[in-house]
Parts: structure tokens; sequence; C-alpha cells
């Protein structure tokens, strides 16, 4: 895994963690990168300092990797309000899964309980809903299975 520094057009900097930047250059030709804060699709790695783990020293009670401590929090206020944005998702919300599509289209049409809902559905599902006037809007966030 790596984390590269990232920069829209419109100068909002972000994060994000890529198999390897082979996955990067892929992602990056297919047009498949947004700005984490306005969603703009002109993404490109910004200029960041190299973090290199350092061999703990004989005797030392924790390898190196493990002194700089967990993971740290959003770093970003865009990162903190994404992070909220989908525990208010999640919380309200039924993730209806795979199943996105025709539940939503069954909500639409009164075959099923009206409620919030999110999951997933292919790009041709969801060009279907949109043309007939369901509203629905993609979420900025993975399904947390891959990367």
């Amino acid at each position: 895994m790596i984390k590269y520094a990232l920069k829209c057009a419109e100068g909002h900097v972000f994060d994000s963690w890529f198999q390897d930047s082979a996955a990067f250059d892929r992602l990056s030709d297919a047009g498949h990168l947004a700005c984490a804060v306005c969603g703009g699709a002109d993404v490109a790695k910004a200029i960041m300092a190299p973090q290199v783990s350092v061999p703990a020293k004989a005797g030392a009670s924790e390898p190196a990797a493990e002194a700089a401590g967990p993971l740290s929090a959003p770093a970003s206020p865009a990162e903190q309000a994404l992070q909220k944005l989908r525990a208010h998702v999640e919380a309200n919300s039924d993730n209806v899964g795979r199943n996105f599509a025709s539940e939503a289209r069954a909500i639409h049409e009164g075959e099923a309980p009206a409620r919030s809902i999110y999951g997933e559905a292919r790009l041709d599902e969801a060009k279907s809903l949109v043309e007939d006037g369901i509203p629905v809007a993609p979420l900025p966030w993975g399904n947390g299975k891959t990367n």
C-alpha cells in the first residue's frame, strides 16, 4: 500500500491510499480519481515528503514502524466532514447492498416502504434510475471491502 498526497485543479489537497504506484496510474488514466473536496476529476500527485521507516535498534522494546503510533484521525476538515457524513448515512439509512437499484425503484413506485437507503449499483443501473426520475446520488466512499 502507498499513500499519496493529491491535488485537484482547484487547489484542494488531500491524501489517498493505493495498492501500488501502478494502481494510481491505472485509476488516473481511466478517469476514476476525483477530488475528495469538490469532486473534480482533474487530480494529480502533489509534492510530498517521503516517509522512511527506520529499523529498530538492537534491544529496543518496539519496532520502529509501531513507534509512530496508531493510524491518525482524518487530518483535514474535508476528511472530518466526510467521516461525519458517512457515520450519519450509515446510522440513518438501510444498507441494501447490491439490491440498491431494485430497492430504490420499488420505493419510488410505492412497492416498498419509503425510507433512506444506500448500497451499490452498476453504472447502467444508476443511469436508468436517473432517466426514470428516481433521485439518487453517489456517495464519496467505497464499500470498505476493496481499496
